[in-house]
């Protein structure tokens, strides 16, 4: 399936009465962000089918429901409405969380328009201990040199400082690719469960949120059949066995 004929699949989908009506028999469960109770949407994506993936009524998909209860868990131990926090690659969805309970809030990117900061993750502009809280979901597999990346990360945070750093883990080892594969989102690796030994180089402890962690009525597994890798789209990526695959969040600490 080409990436047009999935955006098309995503997009083109039944009013939301049509929707919950049509897959009244299906597998129920409840959106922790809008309070939505009914059949989740199935996803198309490169890497495959990812059933039950994307609430119908606010689009938060499996890895968004796991990282709000998080985020939500340590908005509650933590005063954020003094914090200065930096988000990558701002998805609209966390955006519109983040930004009327922090006490500043700033964006950044490389390529996306409308952020506050044009930077390379790599070689960041800022002066050291410059942000007390970090957000980057889904973007240091995207990162040629992610070693430097996390090295720059925790250079920005101050003392106590807090960075969630999400990545898809799609392996049980962490593939390196010798280029970006433009037919996976130009992904430069596959992270393994062992991706986050990276992180505890650099920071001094690492809180690792698992979807087992959380009810199961909120749907924050990845429905993925992964046994059929290596694919075109994915010729690196090694097949895991099960269609019902954890997803994490990594809390680290400065």
């Amino acid at each position: 399936m080409t990436p047009l004929v999935q955006k098309i699949k995503n997009k083109v989908q039944p009013p939301l009465w049509v929707f919950k009506w049509w897959n009244r028999n299906k597998e129920q469960f409840v959106c922790p962000v809008c309070d939505y109770h009914g059949a989740f949407r199935d996803m198309n994506s490169f890497a495959g089918v990812r059933l039950h993936a994307k609430c119908p009524r606010c689009g938060a998909l499996e890895r968004h429901r796991l990282q709000y209860f998080v985020v939500m868990e340590l908005f509650k131990r933590v005063d954020v409405s003094k914090l200065k926090m930096l988000h990558f690659a701002p998805e609209n969805f966390f955006r519109r969380l983040f930004q009327p309970r922090v006490g500043k809030y700033e964006t950044a990117d490389l390529c996306m328009k409308g952020v506050d900061h044009k930077v390379d993750l790599q070689n960041l502009p800022f002066d050291d201990a410059s942000y007390d809280l970090i957000f980057a979901s889904h973007v240091l597999e995207h990162v040629p040199d992610d070693q430097k990346a996390i090295r720059e990360i925790r250079r920005v945070l101050r003392p106590n400082g807090l960075a969630v750093l999400p990545v898809p883990v799609v392996c049980e080892k962490t593939v390196e690719y010798p280029e970006a594969n433009p037919n996976e989102a130009y992904h430069m690796r596959a992270p393994g469960v062992d991706y986050f030994d990276k992180y505890k180089k650099h920071f001094s402890r690492v809180e690792v949120h698992a979807s087992e962690s959380l009810p199961e009525q909120f749907q924050l597994f990845i429905y993925e059949n992964r046994s059929v890798w290596p694919t075109r789209e994915c010729p690196l990526r090694p097949p895991m066995s099960g269609e019902k695959h954890l997803d994490f969040v990594p809390v680290c600490y400065a």
